[in-house]
């Protein structure tokens, strides 16, 4: 019988504000990221990292408490997992510790024979998904550790994870109308280049704002409108469209409520973009109302649903 372990794969945040270059760094290295050759990506990294480090890090000190927060919510999600499942359990992270490196040679040293990623990505992606797999893949190689590996499917569409996603809806408008709001399902965005590559994750995005539209219909749920909107564009680049910034700045409707679409933990790209920097937008304007729907972090029913997954395989 194997003997398996579960990595929980993620892109990472700073652990502190001396990691807020590594960061950037390694985002920027990943030929995932930047698709040129590598020269020029070193090129761009360069670029990007120092035109962007000193305000990510007054962010970070400013606004986190000089971290982000999905190291920590993550490790809370393993010690509930590990009340459920009955295998080793850690972290993955991408760009920043804790790297995969030090899980895989402890698994290795305990005989795990076959390793389970868990995406912390509801929709796949050359850039999240792929990019994580491909990092866990090199890590055993450079170990000489070869594990089998199966990655658990893209989960977007899957009915428990629709359910979870209109549930944090439903908790972020407390007693409000939900009629007299605009829900704004806010992907993470891509450059065009990379989705006109084969990247299935704009289709993915798409299938999971119609599965939530379906089952708000369903119940008799109505929005005054539901609307698909991309955030975190970096660069002059085309990028995946209508940008949350632009819809923001022009309003037609001025209750609005904003669901982080690719997250299930929230980071700074939650905490801070969505309900501080652009919430600072919304104030200028003057809406009426913004609010910002937390993601699943540990919540019970995401812990089950990972731990369905596993015991499914």
């Amino acid at each position: 019988m194997n003997k398996k372990a579960l990595l929980l794969l993620n892109m990472g945040g700073p652990n502190n504000v001396d990691e807020v270059q590594m960061f950037l760094a390694n985002m920027f290295s990943d030929e995932n990221i930047l698709t040129m050759d590598r020269y020029t990506r070193t090129l761009i990294r360069e670029i990007i990292v120092s035109s962007r480090i000193d305000e990510v890090k007054e962010n970070f000190t400013k606004y986190l408490g000089g971290k982000s927060p999905l190291p920590g919510l993550t490790y809370k999600v393993i010690d509930k997992l590990n009340t459920k499942l009955d295998m080793k359990i850690a972290p993955a992270m991408r760009y920043v510790p804790p790297f995969a490196t030090d899980a895989l040679i402890q698994f290795q040293k305990d005989g795990v024979d076959e390793l389970v990623l868990f995406p912390m990505y509801p929709q796949y992606s050359t850039t999240t998904t792929l990019s994580s797999l491909q990092d866990v893949e090199t890590r055993c190689k450079a170990l000489e550790y070869n594990p089998k590996i199966t990655m658990i499917d893209p989960y977007y569409d899957d009915f428990d994870y629709i359910e979870m996603c209109a549930n944090k809806i439903m908790e972020a408008f407390e007693d409000k109308k939900t009629e007299d709001y605009d829900l704004l399902l806010s992907a993470h965005g891509l450059p065009l280049s990379i989705i006109n590559s084969g990247d299935p994750y704009q289709n993915q995005v798409e299938g999971n704002v119609s599965a939530l539209r379906m089952y708000f219909h369903e119940r008799g749920i109505k929005f005054n409108n539901i609307k698909l909107v991309y955030q975190s564009k970096v660069g002059s680049a085309a990028w995946l469209e209508p940008n949350l910034v632009d819809v923001l700045r022009n309003p037609y409707h001025r209750k609005v409520l904003i669901y982080p679409l690719a997250f299930t933990v929230d980071n700074s790209e939650t905490v801070y973009e969505l309900d501080i920097e652009h919430r600072e937008i919304a104030d200028k304007i003057k809406y009426d109302d913004y609010r910002v729907a937390k993601c699943f972090n540990d919540d019970d029913a995401f812990i089950d649903f990972i731990v369905k997954k596993v015991n499914a395989l």
